[in-house]
C-alpha cells in the first residue's frame, strides 16, 4: 500500500499514537467510572491515527477503508464522552439502562451506515479524490444519516459539558478546576469542527481540523492525569478535608517559611503569609520557636491572655520526612482547647471540692458516734444510776454543773452539724440588711459570758457607740461572731482577755477578734483559707469539731467578705472579717 506521508499525515499519526499510549496507561490506572476518559481518548486517537493514514494516501480504496476505522472513534466519540460525565458526576447508570441504550443507539447505527454506505449513502450520497500539491483527500457530499450523526454529537457532548457544569458549579477549587478542563475537552474540539461542517474554514479545502483539536486536547488532559493526578480523589479529598477540620493548618519547609497560612489564631493576621519566616511569625511564642527545630513528634499548649480573655491554644508539631529521614518541612496544628482546658480546671476543683465533702462527711459521721454518742450517753448513764440509788441525790447535784458544760458542747456541736449540712446540702438564702455590728457584738459578749467566766478570761466590746453598719445577713454574721469568739475562750488561757473591734477600711467595715492564746500554726492558717477541716485541743484540753471556722470562712464568702487570720504560736490570734459596709 502507497503512502505519501507529508506534514498533516506524520503529525496526525504520532500524536494519535502518543495519545492512544496515554490513554492505556490511564485505563489502567484509574478506577471507575473515570476510566471512561480513557475510552474517549482512544476513540479520538483511532479518529486521529487513521485520519493520518488517510490524508498518506492516494488509492480511493484505501482511503475508504481507512475512514471506515476512523468512523469506530468517530462514532462513539460523542456517546463515550456522555458515558464520562455520567459516571465523573456518579450519576447511577443502574438503573437507567434506556439511557446507556440509547446513548449508544445512534452511534452503533452510524458505525453500521458506514460499513454498508455502499448500499443506501446514507452517510456519503457521492465521492471523488481530489489533489492539493502533494495531498490527496476524499471530497464528499453528505447523506442525512451524517447530519443526524452530527447534530447527535453535539447535543451529547454539550449535555455531557452541563450535566458536570451542573454537578460542579458550587464546589471546592479542585474541582472548579477540572470542571473548566473538562469544558475545554468538550468544546474547543467542536468548536474546530463547526468552522469544518459549515465551510468557514478548511485548510486546502478537504482538511479538517477536528482531529487536531481532539488529540491537542487529550494529550494535555492525559498528562495532567498522569503528573498531576487530575481526576485523582486525592486533591479532591485534600480539600474537602482542609475545608472540614477545625485545625488549624500551617506547612513550613526546611527553612521555616510558611505555606498555606491560617489566620485564625493570630492577632496579627499581616504576619502571616506564604514565604514569612515562622521564626518571625512566632517570635510571642518562644516556647513554640524552642521546638520547631525538634525532628520529634511534639505537643504543647499555648496560653495567651488573662482572665475572661485567655485563650489557650494546642499546637502538634509533624515533622515531614521523606523514606530516607530527609527531613523536608513540618506541619503545625492549631487547636484552640480554651472551653476544654477551663472544663477540665472546673471538673477537677469540682473532684477536689467532691473529695474534701466527703472526708468532712467521713469525719462528722465519726464527731456523731463518738463526740455526740458520749455525752449522751454519760447523762443517761449517770439518770439510770440516780434511779436504781447507785448515786444519791447530793452526788447528783455535785455533777450537774459538769452536766450542764456537757449539754452545752453538745449543744453547740449540733448547732454546727445543723448549720454545716444546711449550708452543703441545700444552700442558704442570703438577706442582706443593714445593721450596727457593735449590737451583734454586745449580744454575742452576753451569750458567751458565762462560759468566758468559767475559766476567768473576759470578753471586751471595743467599739465606738457611733453606728457600725454593715450589709450583710444579720443571722450569719451572728454565728461567724459566736464561733469566733468561743473559739478565742477554748483557746485562751485563763485570766486572759478578748478583745472584739471594728473599723472603716476602704469600702469594708473590717471585724477583729482577738485573743491572748495558744496561736495557730502556718500550715492551720493555710487549710483555714483553703476551707480544709482540721481540730486541735483547747487550753484546757477541750474538745474541738473543726466545724467552726469552715461555717466562718463560708458564710464569709456568701456575704461578699473576706477572712484573714494572723496568729503567733503561744502568743495569740486575730480574726479579721471584711464586711460590706452600709451606705
Amino acid at each position: 500500500m502507497d503512502l505519501n506521508v507529508n506534514i498533516f499525515s506524520i503529525t496526525l499519526i504520532f500524536s494519535g499514537f502518543l495519545v492512544a499510549f496515554l490513554s492505556v496507561i490511564i485505563a489502567l490506572k484509574m478506577d471507575g467510572g473515570t476510566k471512561w476518559v480513557a475510552v474517549t481518548m482512544i476513540c479520538g486517537s483511532i479518529w486521529g491515527v487513521f485520519y493520518g493514514f488517510e490524508l498518506a494516501s492516494k488509492d480511493l480504496d484505501a482511503i475508504l477503508f481507512y475512514i471506515k476505522i476512523q468512523y469506530l472513534g468517530i462514532s462513539f466519540l460523542a456517546a463515550s464522552w456522555l458515558i464520562f460525565s455520567f459516571k465523573y458526576t456518579e450519576i447511577d447508570l443502574t438503573t437507567q439502562k434506556t439511557v446507556v441504550f440509547f446513548t449508544l443507539l445512534i452511534p452503533v447505527i452510524t458505525y453500521t451506515l458506514v460499513v454498508t454506505n455502499d448500499y443506501h449513502h446514507l452517510i456519503y450520497e457521492s465521492y471523488e479524490l481530489v489533489t492539493f500539491g502533494t495531498i490527496t483527500g476524499l471530497k464528499a457530499k453528505v447523506g442525512l444519516w451524517y447530519f443526524v450523526h452530527v447534530i447527535y454529537s453535539y447535543l451529547a457532548f454539550g449535555l455531557g459539558n452541563f450535566i458536570i457544569w451542573k454537578r460542579f458549579r458550587y464546589s471546592g477549587q479542585t474541582f472548579k478546576t477540572q470542571t473548566q478542563l473538562l469544558f475545554i475537552a468538550g468544546l474547543f474540539p467542536i468548536g474546530f469542527n463547526a468552522l469544518y461542517q459549515f465551510g468557514i474554514y478548511s485548510p486546502l479545502e478537504i482538511i479538517d481540523l477536528t482531529p487536531y483539536a481532539f488529540l491537542f486536547t487529550y494529550l494535555i488532559i492525559g498528562i495532567a492525569i498522569l503528573r498531576y493526578h487530575l481526576f485523582s480523589i486525592k486533591p479532591i479529598a485534600k480539600d474537602i478535608i482542609f475545608n472540614a477540620i477545625t485545625k488549624g493548618v500551617l506547612v513550613l519547609d526546611r527553612k521555616h517559611n510558611i505555606n498555606p497560612a491560617i489566620h485564625i489564631f493570630f492577632d496579627d493576621q499581616e504576619s502571616i503569609s506564604i514565604g514569612v519566616n515562622a521564626k518571625m511569625t512566632f517570635r510571642p511564642y518562644p516556647e513554640l520557636l524552642n521546638v520547631l527545630d525538634d525532628l520529634t513528634k511534639q505537643e504543647l499548649n499555648i496560653s495567651s491572655g488573662h482572665g475572661d480573655d485567655q485563650r489557650v491554644v494546642k499546637v502538634a508539631i509533624i515533622p515531614l520526612e521523606e523514606k530516607r529521614s530527609t527531613q523536608k518541612g513540618t506541619i503545625i496544628l492549631f487547636e484552640e482547647i480554651t472551653e476544654e482546658v477551663k472544663t477540665k480546671e472546673l471538673l477537677i476543683a469540682q473532684k477536689n471540692e467532691l473529695e474534701q465533702l466527703n472526708n468532712l462527711k467521713d469525719k462528722y459521721f465519726g464527731i456523731i458516734s463518738h463526740d455526740l454518742k458520749g455525752p449522751i450517753f454519760g447523762i443517761k448513764a449517770l439518770i439510770h444510776h440516780t434511779q436504781t440509788g447507785l448515786i444519791s441525790n447530793e452526788e447528783f447535784i455535785e455533777l450537774l454543773p459538769e452536766m450542764s458544760k456537757n449539754i452545752d458542747n453538745v449543744s453547740q456541736l449540733l448547732e454546727s452539724l445543723l448549720t454545716w449540712t444546711s449550708l452543703q446540702f441545700r444552700g442558704e438564702q442570703v438577706i442582706l440588711e443593714s445593721f450596727d455590728v457593735r449590737i451583734a457584738m454586745i449580744r454575742q459578749q452576753q451569750l458567751l459570758n458565762q462560759m468566758a467566766n468559767e475559766k476567768n478570761i473576759s470578753i471586751l466590746v471595743d467599739v465606738p457607740e457611733s453606728e457600725f453598719n454593715i450589709l450583710a445577713d444579720k443571722n450569719m454574721v451572728d454565728l461567724i461572731l459566736r464561733n469566733l469568739v468561743n473559739n478565742a475562750v477554748k483557746f485562751s488561757k485563763p485570766s486572759s482577755e478578748i478583745k472584739l473591734s471594728a473599723e472603716i477600711t476602704e469600702g469594708y467595715t473590717k471585724i477583729c477578734v482577738e485573743d491572748s492564746g495558744k496561736g495557730i500554726s502556718s500550715e492551720d492558717i493555710k487549710k483555714i483559707a483553703d476551707g480544709i477541716s482540721f481540730s486541735t485541743r483547747g487550753y484546757n484540753n477541750e474538745n474541738g469539731t473543726g466545724l467552726g471556722l469552715i461555717l466562718v470562712r463560708e458564710y464569709t464568702k456568701k456575704n461578699f467578705g473576706k477572712l484573714h487570720v494572723e496568729s503567733i504560736i503561744n502568743v495569740g490570734s486575730k480574726f479579721y472579717i471584711y464586711l460590706q459596709s452600709a451606705v
